[in-house]
């Protein structure tokens, strides 16, 4: 890459635009100390790397109180820790400035409900490739406020990105500048990779060539880093809609990453396929069956959404119930993934994240 990420500076387009909250106040509670601290060990930190220049709003003791119980260790190493047991997700049409179409739905502060709630990974596009991305990443103020509060309240984060097959090495560069971004010796617990973009005018053959050229590569790049691959749910590719990716490069794939997370939305789904039950065991056993490992660990997600009528969604837009909840964690404990969530968190109304949180704090399978 050669150079560092880019830092918003006059251009800050944080929680605070010329001197103005974008969101008036973070979650009751803990979420609000913690954002808080976590904004203001930001911004002493960027003051410092921009010559001790501090933000007028951010004042008084509590920097140095969060400095003194912050301590810098070296950068962790990465584990598959983060995807076992309860996860959620953030698209950033939820938290990116540069794509939500009006106020943030979720910002850093709001990971404290997350764990609150049972929540011990938040799974967030950390990056995307258009017109409208302004770096590398996402909002980078963002993602070190997603981090700080994060660590703080003991949640990982594992960023993902939606490559888009390019001849260029764009997609790299990004899922790279993600594997890279680090804030006071803080870093993304996972890196992800979320391949299902089937929108451009190559043939099967060639989408799956650079797909398997990008993960190869990616693979070398990370080492022994765990990667995951968040994929269109087996049933569609195999059965629904064979022609969304023929000849899908399950093999090639196999041993490049080291979880596969696929994408069951059974809300979209008609007939049996909607049960969320048998919709997650058909696809968990196809995805098994299509690796030709019958032991390949599996964080299944869910949804869209669970409705209770407090959740933030479009009109008309199809939603899972609560009552899918306990059908969905029953099918994944039946087929031993290692963990499982819903997406994605805005999509979920507060009585479905609280049932989530209970139905998921049962034991999953231990991974390294």
């Amino acid at each position: 890459m050669g150079r560092p990420l880019p830092w918003p500076g006059d251009g800050y387009r944080g929680w605070v635009v010329d001197g103005t909250p974008r969101r008036a106040g973070f979650p009751r509670g803990t979420g609000l100390l913690v954002g808080l601290l976590a904004v203001a060990v930001l911004l002493s930190w960027v003051a410092s790397r921009d010559g001790g220049r501090a933000e007028p709003w951010v004042t008084g003791p509590s920097l140095a109180v969060v400095e003194a119980r912050l301590v810098v260790d070296p950068v962790p190493g990465r584990s598959l820790g983060p995807y076992r047991g309860n996860g959620t997700w953030v698209d950033a049409y939820d938290f990116d400035p540069a794509y939500a179409p009006g106020e943030l739905t979720v910002l850093p502060g709001d990971v404290a409900e997350m764990a609150e709630t049972g929540v011990r990974t938040l799974f967030i596009q950390a990056s995307r490739s258009d017109q409208r991305a302004m770096g590398p990443v996402a909002d980078p103020w963002l993602l070190a406020g997603f981090l700080l509060v994060a660590d703080a309240v003991d949640v990982d984060l594992v960023g993902w990105y939606l490559p888009k097959w390019t001849a260029d090495d764009e997609d790299l560069d990004r899922l790279l500048a993600i594997d890279r971004f680090t804030v006071i010796g803080r870093r993304f617990a996972g890196l992800a990779v979320d391949i299902e973009w089937n929108r451009d005018d190559l043939g099967a053959i060639e989408r799956s060539d650079r797909l398997v050229n990008l993960s190869d590569r990616l693979r070398r790049t990370v080492g022994d880093d765990p990667l995951g691959a968040i994929v269109m749910p087996p049933v569609i590719t195999d059965e629904i809609n064979p022609a969304f990716w023929p000849g899908f490069p399950w093999a090639e794939l196999a041993d490049r990453y080291d979880v596969w997370l696929p994408m069951g939305y059974w809300s979209f789904r008609t007939a049996e396929h909607a049960d969320p039950a048998f919709y997650t065991v058909d696809n968990v056993r196809r995805l098994r069956a299509d690796l030709a490992d019958p032991a390949a660990l599996v964080h299944a997600i869910g949804g869209v959404g669970a409705a209770d009528g407090t959740a933030m969604v479009d009109p008309g837009e199809p939603l899972a119930s609560v009552d899918d909840l306990a059908p969905f964690v029953g099918a994944l404990v039946a087929e031993r993934a290692i963990g499982g969530s819903i997406y994605d968190w805005a999509t979920m109304g507060v009585d479905a994240r609280r049932r989530f949180g209970e139905l998921m704090a049962g034991p999953f399978p231990v991974v390294d």
